[in-house]
C-alpha cells in the first residue's frame, strides 16, 4: 500500500535506524487514516557540551552551536535527519517529530566560552538543524545564546529558513556595527505550493524574503543560500530566486547541490513519489547525472557541488546571475579581535 502524505510532515514513515536490528512497520492491512498521526515531542537533551567542531574541507567552519536536535521544520531533504539515528531515533518521522531540547545551552556556551583554551573564531548557527524552528519562539534558547556571544564579543553566523529570526534584530543590530554577526535566509523556492510541500513548517517564500528586507534595513549583513538545489524540480527557479532576493536587500548569495547521505536516499525519492509522481523519474534521473550514476556522492570537495554537465549548468546559471544581481561576494568578514571574557580586564580594547 502507499504510503500517503501525513499533513505537516515532510516523511511518511519512520524507516528502521541503521544501528539496530529491530524496527516497525504497519501492517498493509492498516489503512493510513487510522494510524495516529505523530505529534511533536520535546524532550531534554542533557549534553555536558555545547560547541560542535568538525573539519571537513567543505564547510566554512570549524565550530557551531546547535540548541535542538532534530528540526520540526519537517524539511524533505535534510541532510541532517541520518543523525537522528545516533539518538535511537528514526531519520524519518522521529527527526521531525522527536526534538532534543538543550535547556542549557546559554549556560554551557558561557562556560565554554570562559575558558583560556576556546580560541575566538566564528560559531555557526544552524550548523545542523534550525535554531530558530518554531519550538524556539516559546523557549528562547537560541536568543539566549546570542546574547551570550554578544556578551563575550564573539562572531556568529546565522543560517535559517524562518522568519522568526527577525525578534532577534536588537540584538543583530549591536552586533554587525561591531562587525560580530551575518546572517542567512535559506531560500530554495519562491514557489509557495512546492515550499510547504518540501519545507511543510517553514516560513513561506514570502515570510523569508521580508525576513530579508528588514534585516537588511536594520543594518544587518544579510545573504541567502538556494539550497538544497533539486535538479529537476527546483533548479530552474535560480534567476528567479536572486533576482527577488536582491531586490529585498540580499548582499550576498550561495547555492547547495542536493545531498542525500546514508538512508535519505529513499526517504526523499519516497517524498517525490509519493508528491509529484509524474516529475519522479526525472528528478531521480538527474539526480543520479550529477553524482556518477549513484544517488549520493559522500567524497570531499564533491559532495556539495556534484559533477557532470547538468551539475556545471546548475552552477554557471548561478554563477550568472549572482553577478547579474551583484550577489557574488562572500559574506563581510567578522571581526575575532574583540573578544572578551566579561568580568576580566583586556588591555588595548576600550569596551
Amino acid at each position: 500500500m502507499e504510503r500517503e502524505q501525513i499533513k505537516g510532515r515532510g516523511a511518511a514513515s519512520n524507516p528502521r535506524n541503521r544501528f539496530e536490528s529491530l524496527g516497525f512497520e504497519w501492517s498493509d492491512d492498516v489503512p493510513p487514516d487510522e494510524r495516529p498521526c505523530p505529534s511533536t515531542q520535546f524532550l531534554d537533551d542533557s549534553t555536558q557540551s555545547i560547541i560542535a567542531y568538525n573539519s571537513s574541507p567543505d564547510i566554512p567552519f570549524t565550530a557551531s552551536v546547535n540548541p535542538y536536535r532534530g528540526c520540526e521544520h519537517g524539511c524533505s531533504y535534510c541532510y541532517a535527519r541520518p543523525f537522528h539515528e545516533y539518538l535511537g531515533f528514526s531519520a524519518g518521522i522521529d527527526f521531525e517529530s522527536k526534538i532534543m531540547v538543550k535547556r542549557d545551552a546559554a549556560k554551557l556556551l558561557r562556560s565554554e566560552l570562559s575558558v583560556s583554551k576556546w580560541k575566538p573564531q566564528m560559531l555557526a548557527m544552524s550548523g545542523v538543524t534550525d535554531c530558530y524552528q518554531p519550538i524556539e519562539r516559546k523557549l528562547k534558547l537560541t536568543r539566549q545564546c546570542l546574547e551570550v556571544l554578544y556578551d563575550f564579543r564573539n562572531p556568529v553566523g546565522i543560517v535559517t529558513k524562518n522568519r522568526l529570526v527577525t525578534r532577534d534584530i536588537d540584538i543583530f543590530t549591536d552586533m554587525a556595527r561591531r562587525q560580530l554577526c551575518h546572517v542567512l535566509l535559506s531560500i530554495n523556492s519562491l514557489d509557495t505550493d512546492l515550499a510547504r510541500k518540501m519545507e511543510p513548517r517553514t516560513s513561506s517564500p514570502h515570510g523569508r524574503l521580508e525576513a530579508v528586507s528588514e534585516l537588511s534595513a536594520a543594518g544587518v549583513p544579510v545573504g541567502i543560500l538556494v539550497a538544497p538545489v533539486v535538479p529537476g524540480l527546483n533548479d530552474h527557479e535560480i534567476p528567479g530566486i536572486l533576482k527577488a532576493c536582491y531586490e529585498a536587500g540580499a548582499m550576498f548569495a550561495g547555492h547547495i547541490l542536493l545531498r542525500l547521505p546514508f538512508g535519505m536516499k529513499e526517504l526523499f525519492l519516497d517524498w517525490v513519489k509519493r508528491t509529484y509522481p509524474n516529475k519522479a523519474s526525472k528528478v531521480e534521473s538527474r539526480i543520479r547525472d550529477t553524482r556518477g550514476g549513484k544517488l549520493d556522492d559522500a567524497r570531499f570537495g564533491a559532495r556539495m557541488t556534484g559533477d557532470g554537465i547538468f551539475a556545471e549548468q546548475i552552477h554557471s546559471m548561478f554563477r550568472v546571475n549572482a553577478r547579474k544581481y551583484k550577489l557574488d561576494k562572500a559574506a563581510p568578514p567578522l571581526d575575532v579581535s574583540n573578544f572578551r571574557r566579561p568580568g576580566g580586564v583586556q588591555l588595548g580594547f576600550d569596551f
